[in-house]
């Protein structure tokens, strides 16, 4: 049997690589609407994409997918890919971009540790956009635990963080 091992605490998920339909309109989701940034194509069939620079916080292939139908709803899977904005204004501005695209949420949700957005793809894969509040406002149990829980987000709120009179 295998001692006992724990992660180290710096590990960090380093990037979700996504089987799509269609490249283009897949491009088209994260890069145009969500504004990750191309960094290298793979051929025609793949595409690597970013925020700040990094090699790649998300792959985009069509190698066993082109043409593809979504996977079924009650199988096994990726349930979502979550990307984590800095601040609770960054949520904000990509919540107004969603609103003004016209592009449909599936939830909102404040989880007591995060606030969430969620929606699909057009591949319909699941994403959450979210941030996270500071770890000393994290609510916990009696016995020290985390207490996460979901309850509405109210949006409303959340777009006040674009007013140009709030300061936060």
């Amino acid at each position: 049997m295998p001692q006992p091992y724990t992660v180290p605490p710096q590990t960090k998920i380093g990037h979700v690589h996504l089987k799509v339909a269609d490249l283009d309109r897949a491009m088209k989701f994260y890069c145009d609407l969500l504004g990750f940034e191309l960094t290298t194509m793979y051929g025609n069939d793949a595409a690597f994409i970013s925020a700040g620079g990094y090699h790649h916080h998300i792959g985009l292939n069509t190698w066993y997918s082109k043409g593809g139908a979504p996977a079924p709803a009650r199988s096994t899977g990726l349930f979502h890919t979550a990307i984590l904005y800095p601040t609770r204004k960054d949520l904000a501005a990509i919540l107004k971009r969603l609103i003004e695209a016209g592009y449909p949420l599936s939830g909102a949700s404040d989880h007591g540790v995060s606030e969430a957005l969620y929606l699909s793809d057009p591949d319909q894969n699941g994403v959450e956009l979210y941030w996270d509040r500071p770890k000393e406002q994290w609510p916990a149990n009696e016995d020290g635990s985390l207490h996460m829980y979901t309850r509405p987000l109210d949006l409303q709120n959340l777009l006040s963080e674009l007013d140009e009179n709030t300061d936060k």
